[in-house]
């Protein structure tokens, strides 16, 4: 029995043992599962990234070679370390601080030493590599940017963190990804795969070939070519407009729901992020708390929407049938709440809806508003009800657009004002600012552009969107190609793009008219206030304005927002004009008005905070 026993258990050892030689033998043959043997060394080839195209095929971004010098930690020999960080161009105490770094995260794998050398660099240090055992060259691809315009969408590309390592086991140390904009949202497909080499070795630690006769060995694939409907002329031209000036300008493509432009002011050169200085150039540009070139304004910017707003409520009312395109109110240049007046700039008299929008009457759009109220028994009811048409427009909430930051903006509700001024304490003329756009209301100009070309489809918009292929092949992403309707009935949309349209031949853009074109719009002058020393002070206004065009075809829609840029028509209203006639025609025909945007700055105007000169203070919002 004793025998018996004993001979079960030596057979059963030599079957654990013979299982666990043939999973070893069998399936842990892997590059990733023999990274720890001292015997093998892994070699990533890196695949180019994708290019980046605009719509018209004009290339954005494409590849340039660059060279990282790479160190593996166990295998460094004594060296003469002043020379060798003299030809690397790195100080003594950085290329302790880089080994020592490398030698935590793993003394049998590769780390970058020195990321991105430059050509004239890397030759002037491959003939001495030899000298440096443990040390070696991997080359790269960065990115090589054919526009100075574009940053704030296209993002940037650097080395991954912890935390990405950590994330994402795709990755490893001193590997690079999408940070922000399209790199970031689409940097599955633009990275491509990389290939891997195993390599055998020695005892005496030589390179003898490929492991396993190469069967673990892949080929690297190449990224894949996105398309991206932004138009690069209309953006560099818009960037151009911007110059010295803050703020944010969006144009969408109603028919499509594709960007046409997304601009931000201040912003920069996106070639600045790319190369040795990426990382002093990032700093310098993300501690400029003053001007932020860095924060897009184009989607992260929530200013009041002004008299833009108003075409909102006026559909509102129409389909509410509270009011009908020919109903009246008498402005008093203003209107009351209480006994308190709100200035109006119209010049006074009997409005109907389309005097109204054209002349941007503030008694009017107060009219309107209290009778949509009127109509519920409850100003909560009426509240709610507002708010879902508002956001049937893409209002308060992100819109879903691909790229991966922005705000939601804010449509108010019951609850809101609930908690400002208690349950059933509050009644519409507590909230008559949002009646023209003033108050608790705000909107990206992302959002505005959208609200915009739903108006110019009569009633309802796609997800604003960049992408237009990848790999050559058209998107077909439902959240991209399905329509998103209003809660608006169309026929109520004809009357409102009239009186815009107005806007143009009579109204308060009347001078802003482009040959051959028509246009419907609505300006916008926005109250300004910041806290200077701790007191509530008000600065020059913003100017925004938005637009579609043409009236009946329309081929763009769009919203600019200037900062400090006084009323609607002036800043806003006049870069909006340049820039459908720059889209739809090729050409700008006021030269004298091309020429005073792309030189006058409101710099002057962002120093008066620090400066202590007087702001110019609208005497009413239009």
């Amino acid at each position: 029995m004793k025998k018996l026993v004993l001979s079960s258990i030596i057979i059963l050892i030599g079957i654990t043992f013979i299982g666990r030689l043939s999973y070893l033998q069998l399936f842990r043959s892997s590059a990733n599962q023999i990274l720890e043997d001292p015997a093998i060394k892994v070699v990533y080839d890196y695949p180019e990234r994708g290019y980046i195209y605009d719509r018209n095929g004009e290339l954005l971004v494409a590849n340039q070679p660059a060279y990282d010098v790479m160190v593996i930690p166990r295998e460094v020999k004594p060296l003469d370390t002043l020379e060798f960080c003299s030809l690397l161009g790195i100080s003594k105490e950085r290329f302790i601080s880089q080994l020592k770094k490398a030698r935590v995260y793993s003394p049998r794998l590769p780390s970058v030493l020195v990321p991105q050398l430059s050509k004239e660099d890397y030759a002037g240090l491959q003939e001495k590599m030899r000298k440096y055992k443990g040390f070696y060259i991997e080359k790269r691809s960065l990115r090589d940017y054919n526009t100075p315009a574009a940053a704030n969408v296209l993002g940037y590309i650097s080395e991954v963190n912890e935390w990405d390592l950590e994330r994402n086991p795709y990755y490893e140390q001193g590997e690079l990804t999408g940070r922000t904009g399209i790199e970031k949202q689409y940097e599955e497909e633009l990275r491509g795969r990389k290939g891997v080499k195993v390599i055998q070795k020695d005892r005496f630690n030589r390179d003898i070939g490929p492991y396993k006769n190469g069967t673990l060995d892949t080929l690297p694939e190449p990224g894949k070519e996105i398309q991206l409907s932004l138009d690069k002329a209309l953006q560099e031209y818009g960037e151009q407009l911007m110059n010295g000036k803050r703020g944010g300008i969006v144009a969408i493509e109603p028919a499509t729901g594709e960007i046409l432009a997304m601009i931000s002011g201040p912003t920069y050169n996106p070639a600045l992020l790319v190369g040795r200085e990426r990382s002093k150039n990032y700093s310098k540009l993300h501690y400029d708390t003053i001007s932020k070139p860095t924060w897009d304004r184009s989607i992260l910017a929530e200013p009041s929407p002004g008299s833009p707003f108003k075409t909102l409520n006026a559909l509102v009312a129409l389909q509410e049938g509270v009011i009908s395109p020919e109903t009246t109110f008498r402005c008093y240049n203003g209107f009351y709440v209480g006994n308190k007046k709100r200035g109006c700039h119209c010049g006074g008299g009997l409005r109907t809806m389309n005097s109204g929008i054209y002349k941007s009457c503030n008694a009017y759009f107060a009219g309107t508003f209290r009778k949509f109220y009127e109509k519920y028994p409850t100003t909560d009811e009426g509240m709610d009800v507002w708010e879902k048409h508002m956001k049937s427009f893409g209002l308060g909430d992100y819109l879903g657009y691909d790229l991966p930051t922005g705000r939601k903006g804010r449509i108010p509700n019951t609850e809101y004002y609930d908690g400002v001024y208690g349950d059933g304490r509050w009644s519409s003329t507590y909230i008559i600012s949002n009646a023209i756009g003033q108050g608790e209301v705000a909107a990206t100009p992302i959002q505005l552009a959208n609200m915009t070309a739903a108006i110019a489809n009569r009633g309802y918009y796609y997800t604003p969107h960049f992408i237009k292929k990848i790999g050559g092949e058209e998107i077909r992403d439902p959240r991209y190609t399905q329509k998103k309707y209003t809660s608006i009935n169309p026929q109520h949309f004809e009357p409102v793009i009239q009186g815009m349209a107005d806007v143009y031949s009579k109204g308060t853009a009347k001078w802003l008219q482009v040959p051959d074109v028509t246009i419907a719009g609505k300006t916008g002058t926005v109250e300004n206030y910041t806290r200077i020393d701790g007191v509530r002070t008000q600065l020059t206004d913003h100017s925004i304005f938005v637009a579609f065009a043409p009236v009946d075809n329309p081929k763009i829609a769009l919203a600019v927002y200037i900062e400090h840029g006084y009323y609607g028509a002036r800043y806003a209203g006049h870069i909006a004009s340049l820039l459908i006639e720059k889209y739809i025609k090729g050409e700008i025909s006021r030269k004298d008005l091309e020429k005073r945007m792309l030189e006058k700055t409101l710099e002057h105007e962002y120093a008066k905070p620090y400066s202590g000169e007087e702001f110019k203070i609208n005497e009413y919002v239009w």
